[in-house]
């Protein structure tokens, strides 16, 4: 039984990733390889924060939720002059740096050791201590989450981003500020993913960088693409695909260090599967094939 909840709460966890992606990917059009930072950070943020400070997990969710959205911006600034593969690029050298400084900086990060023992969280006097606790703060988030990227889309803010994805020029040209809404977008974004990266780290009780690696990123935007990019449920499907597939593993019996490289393997395969023939996703309505590679 705590198997299927565990596996129920790191669903619920890769469909805040995916969603906050998506807003970024699929209905603004900005290819982003740096959501891992973002959601690790988070995790850092509030794990030091509760270690080091002792302060309750109400505080530490906002904090780190702050602190992402203002590296979100950092990272969004390189998109008003770079764009396609360059901008890929810039992202790609955040999630570089990030990882790098949770390795390098020892005394404060742990480096590759991670830190341990991050205690359970306590919301308004109930301490979470159990998995079906766990996986009802989690679907509890993720439904907020979900509403609130429904609440973006539907509004005359998300109509702008579409602008932006289909013709940036254009949405420029009728007087939209489009700086604006791509740094605000990266800092939602951002913020969205540093509240999986809270809730993980409380979960687990332990981080260390290798949970918020290149590869981690990678298959954040997988879930999306193959869920459907500016899609709203697209993210949900391609959580539940994508988290749930590697773990018919697990029944066949297949060695932990066989199946690992199967589950590479396998992300590759349907990534490139859907590129190719499926371009929009299971239940997309953008194209996720960039003008920068097709022209």
């Amino acid at each position: 039984m705590d198997y299927l909840l565990h596996i129920l709460i790191l669903i619920g966890i890769y469909i805040i990733l995916s969603a906050s992606l998506n807003l970024i990917v699929g209905y603004t059009g900005l290819f982003s390889i740096a959501h891992a930072a973002f959601f690790g950070v988070g995790a850092y943020c509030a794990a030091l924060m509760a270690l080091k400070m002792s302060t309750p997990f109400p505080v530490n969710l906002i904090c780190a939720i702050a602190f992402c959205g203002i590296l979100g911006a950092l990272v969004g600034i390189p998109s008003l002059r770079i764009h396609d593969d360059y901008f890929v690029l810039s992202t790609f050298s955040f999630q570089v740096i990030t990882l790098s400084l949770l390795n390098n900086l020892i005394g404060f990060t742990g480096g590759p050791m991670g830190l341990p023992d991050i205690p359970l969280p306590t919301i308004f006097g109930l301490k979470i201590s159990s998995h079906p606790g766990f996986l009802i703060l989690t679907i509890f988030s993720s439904g907020i989450i979900l509403y609130i990227c429904k609440l973006i889309v539907q509004s005359p803010f998300g109509r702008v981003l579409k602008s932006i994805r289909e013709d940036e020029i254009f949405t420029q040209s009728v007087g939209k500020n489009v700086s604006a809404y791509k740094i605000l977008i990266f800092i939602i974004g951002a913020g969205m993913a540093s509240i999986a990266g809270v809730i993980y780290a409380y979960y687990i009780s332990f981080i260390d960088p290798s949970s918020f690696t290149v590869m981690e990123s990678i298959f954040i935007l997988t879930i999306v693409i193959i869920g459907g990019t500016g899609s709203l449920l697209g993210p949900v499907a391609g959580a539940v695909i994508l988290v749930v597939l590697p773990e018919v593993f697990r029944f066949i019996g297949l060695p932990d260090s066989i199946a690992a490289n199967l589950r590479q393997i396998l992300y590759g395969g349907l990534l490139v599967i859907f590129m190719i023939w499926r371009p929009t996703g299971l239940l997309g309505e953008f194209t996720s094939e960039r003008k920068g590679i097709n022209e």
